[in-house]
C-alpha cells in the first residue's frame, strides 16, 4: 500500500503507452535534440563533426540497493555515472538515451520518480542536456541502463594515454566519500540478519547525510571536464573503480609512473586510495601553472610504469562491483 493508503499502480499492470505517457513528461528536452521521444530515433545536434558517446548499467543487487537508495537518487546516480565520462573525454553532455527494465510488481510511482531524478541531475550538472528517448521492459531485476552522447566543441578529446614524465597530477571532485558512505551502510543500513534495510538507512541519513548523499547520489564536477581541456590537460579519466585503479589504468595507456603524494591523500581519510563511485576527474597537466581552479594537485608523472605513494610501489587494487556486494544478499 503506499502512504495515502490506496495500492499503487504497478508496472505489470500498465500498458507500455501509459507508462511512456507519465515518464516522458518528467524528462527535460535537450538543447541539442532536433528530434526527441516520440519517433524510431532521435536526432541530436552534433557541430562539432564528432560526439563523444558512452554507457553504463546500474543493476540491482551489485549497482545499488532500493533500501539504501530512493528512486530520485538512482536517477541522479545513473545521470551523474555517464556525464563524468562524458567530461572526462573533455566534452560537454548533450544528451541521454535512457532504457528501464523493471519488475512487473514495481509502482509506477517508483519510475516516476526515478525519471525525476534523471532530469534533476541533469540539470544541476549539466544544464542543457537531457533525455532524447530510450526503452522500457519488463525484468526479474531492476535495471537502468543510459547511454550519453557529448559535444567536443572543436576541442580534441582528452584520453587517458597523453601523460608525460614531468606533467602534474591533479584531481576535481572527492576521494573515498562514496565508498565511506557505502561502508557505513553495509555496516549500519542492515537489519539484524544483515540484510540492506530501509528504517536502518533512514537513521543513517539522519545522521551522516553527507557521506550517505555522496554513495546514493554523487555529485561530481561534470564541467570541469570541459575546463580541464581548455587548460591543456594531457590525460583524464573519470574516476569510479578507486583512485588506485584508475590512476594505474591511466598510467598504463600513458606508459608512465604516477607517484601519488600521501601528503595531499591524507586529508581526505582511508578509503581515498582504493574507494569507488566518486565519478571524479583524475588529470594530467603539462605545469603547475597549468593546474585550473578546482583540481587539486596529488602528485608526479615520473618516468617508469605502474603507481606509487611517495615512490613505494602499490598494489592497483581497487572498486570491483562484483566483489565489493558479495554477501550483501536481500
Amino acid at each position: 500500500m503506499s502512504s495515502s493508503g490506496v495500492d499503487p499502480q504497478r508496472v505489470g499492470h500498465t500498458a507500455e503507452s501509459e507508462l511512456l505517457a507519465r515518464i516522458l513528461p518528467r524528462f527535460r528536452a535537450a538543447d541539442a535534440a532536433l528530434v526527441g521521444p516520440g519517433d524510431d530515433a532521435a536526432v541530436v545536434r552534433a557541430p562539432d563533426g564528432r560526439f563523444v558517446v558512452t554507457t553504463d548499467l546500474m543493476v540491482h543487487g551489485p549497482d545499488f540497493r532500493m533500501a539504501w537508495s530512493t528512486p530520485f537518487e538512482l536517477g541522479w546516480k545513473a545521470a551523474a555515472s555517464n556525464l563524468s565520462d562524458v567530461a572526462a573525454m573533455g566534452a560537454r553532455p548533450t544528451a541521454l538515451v535512457v532504457a528501464l527494465a523493471a519488475t512487473a510488481d514495481l509502482p509506477v510511482e517508483f519510475l516516476e520518480q526515478l525519471a525525476d531524478g534523471i532530469r534533476e541531475g541533469c540539470a544541476a550538472m549539466a544544464p542543457g542536456c537531457g533525455v532524447v528517448g530510450g526503452d522500457l521492459s519488463v525484468s526479474a531485476t531492476l535495471t537502468i541502463a543510459v547511454t550519453a552522447f557529448g559535444d567536443l566543441e572543436g576541442r580534441e578529446p582528452v584520453l587517458r594515454s597523453g601523460a608525460r614524465a614531468g606533467d602534474v597530477l591533479a584531481i576535481a571532485g572527492s576521494m573515498g566519500r562514496a565508498a565511506e558512505g557505502l561502508d557505513l551502510l553495509f555496516r549500519r543500513g542492515v537489519d539484524a540478519d544483515g540484510h540492506p534495510d530501509a528504517e536502518a538507512t533512514a537513521l543513517l541519513r539522519a545522521e551522516y547525510p553527507d557521506l550517505i548523499r555522496a554513495q546514493t547520489a554523487p555529485r561530481p564536477p561534470i564541467g570541469h571536464g570541459v575546463i580541464a581541456s581548455a587548460a591543456g590537460a594531457t590525460a583524464m579519466m573519470d574516476v569510479s573503480d578507486g583512485l588506485l585503479l584508475d590512476a594505474s589504468r591511466l598510467a598504463a595507456a600513458s606508459d608512465v609512473r604516477l607517484d601519488l603524494s600521501s601528503t595531499a591523500l591524507e586529508p581526505h581519510g582511508p578509503f581515498a586510495l582504493r574507494g569507488g563511485e566518486d565519478h571524479s576527474l583524475l588529470a594530467a597537466f603539462p605545469t603547475q601553472d597549468a593546474v585550473p581552479a578546482g583540481f587539486t594537485v596529488i602528485g608526479q608523472v615520473v618516468p617508469g610504469r605502474g603507481v606509487s605513494l611517495d615512490g613505494t610501489d602499490l598494489d592497483p587494487r581497487g572498486w570491483d562491483p562484483y566483489s565489493s556486494w558479495s554477501g550483501a544478499q536481500g
